[in-house]
């Protein structure tokens, strides 16, 4: 978040993606380590903190990684296997470096991951908080990254639960499931690939705090990993319908996975428990607003509906708390 509102932690207000940036300095790189390379220049504004922020799961997240040297890290699983990638700004430039075997693949998908896809001059500030929002944020694009299983389990995770309990889970269970990220020795790791998610025992599941329901979801997606990975090709619509086609998955999950994997700017979020109430709160005044309500006020941006959201999240405009936050329950005391 930027301006005066420092949020605390929740899927709502972290769902907004901005994450520290500094500018970059130089860096050196081992030679035993020597990784692809790719400048890139695009031809608009670019804040990599708002564009990648989405992608980070948590302060302690083993996938990614801000460093003081201005860089932002991430730890994939593509289709070529695990890779890591190295990102920074430098004069108006991203300058990119990868290890892995995932390294090429990562490198050709660096301007759709940077929002290369995105079109935001699509969207039509309907709303004067809308509108400032937007006019403060100018490097704010809508990223892409081609990958729908590494967004997928960390949201089936934060299904009903507080966004600390979820970031608990995943930050277990890749540490301890997944391998180091390639590449210079950052203390990051590789998700597990679909096999290792489907060898996890029950009680591991249990230590983490993952209750049976989530754990069955993971279970059934990650057995048809394949097809489930082909939906980020496909338009938001199908895409979506075909996550909800496995039991456990529906409307708030394939959202928040499609928002990511394909760059979809009208994916907007419903079954929130927050989300309503700071739309209703930020461009009607309204602090008890459902899902019906929040849809009926994002209208007019009908087609950018998730960047309207993303806008106002960012805004800070959030209504007080009157009531006390969602108990965390920690089943592995059970």
């Amino acid at each position: 978040m930027a301006g005066r509102f420092q949020p605390g932690t929740s899927r709502a207000t972290v769902r907004g993606g901005a994450t520290s940036a500094p500018v970059a300095i130089p860096r050196q790189v081992a030679a035993d380590a020597a990784p692809c390379v790719r400048r890139w220049t695009p031809p608009w504004p670019l804040d990599l903190g708002l564009v990648l922020g989405p992608l980070r799961r948590g302060p302690a997240d083993p996938t990614f990684r801000t460093t003081a040297d201005g860089s932002v890290w991430r730890a994939s699983r593509t289709p070529a296997g695990p890779g890591t990638l190295r990102v920074a700004m430098r004069a108006g430039t991203v300058e990119a470096e990868a290890w892995g075997p995932g390294a090429e693949w990562l490198l050709d998908g660096l301007p759709e991951l940077l929002g290369a896809a995105d079109e935001p001059e699509a969207f039509a500030p309907r709303h004067r908080l809308v509108a400032a929002s937007l006019r403060r944020r100018p490097g704010l694009r809508l990223l892409r990254t081609g990958l729908v299983l590494e967004s997928l389990i960390p949201s089936i995770l934060e299904q009903k639960i507080t966004a600390d309990e979820a970031y608990r889970a995943w930050r277990l269970l890749v540490r301890k499931y997944g391998e180091p990220a390639p590449g210079p020795d950052t203390g990051m790791y590789v998700m597990p690939e679909a096999r290792a998610w489907a060898l996890v025992p029950s009680w591991e599941w249990h230590r983490a705090g993952v209750d049976n329901k989530r754990a069955s979801t993971i279970l059934r997606a990650v057995k048809v990993a394949r097809r489930l990975e082909e939906a980020a090709a496909m338009p938001a619509e199908q895409a979506m319908a075909r996550l909800e086609l496995i039991p456990g998955i529906g409307p708030w999950t394939s959202a928040e996975v499609i928002q990511r994997s394909n760059g979809a700017a009208d994916a907007v979020t419903v079954g929130d428990l927050h989300l309503p109430r700071i739309v209703g709160y930020a461009l009607a005044g309204e602090r008890n607003t459902d899902d019906a309500a929040m849809l009926e006020l994002l209208s007019p941006y009908e087609g950018q509906r998730h960047r309207a959201a993303r806008l106002i999240l960012l805004s800070g405009r959030t209504p007080p708390r009157r009531e006390p936050k969602m108990r965390r329950v920690d089943i592995a005391q059970w």
